[in-house]
């Protein structure tokens, strides 16, 4: 069965994830979000507090786009 336009769930673009739901989405570990905010390179965050962070989908799926290459001699300049 395949959904229109008007049947498909609408996504939150601007819906915060925590850590743990940030990783899942991109498929890794919550340890490399802790290390990518520690030195750079990783997706955007929301700083809500000194121990806690959210992410928002939208700046996730921009991070990969940025990174989304069409062969391995691709170079990727950020």
């Amino acid at each position: 069965m395949t959904l229109t336009a008007d049947e498909k769930p609408k996504v939150d673009l601007d819906q915060l994830l925590d850590e743990r739901k940030a990783a899942d989405f991109l498929c890794y570990s919550v340890r490399a979000l802790q290390n990518w905010r520690h030195r750079g390179g990783g997706p955007r965050f929301i700083k809500v507090s000194n121990r806690s962070v959210r992410y928002r989908r939208r700046d996730l799926i921009t991070w990969m786009e940025e990174r989304t290459v069409s062969h391995t001699s691709e170079r990727i300049y950020l």
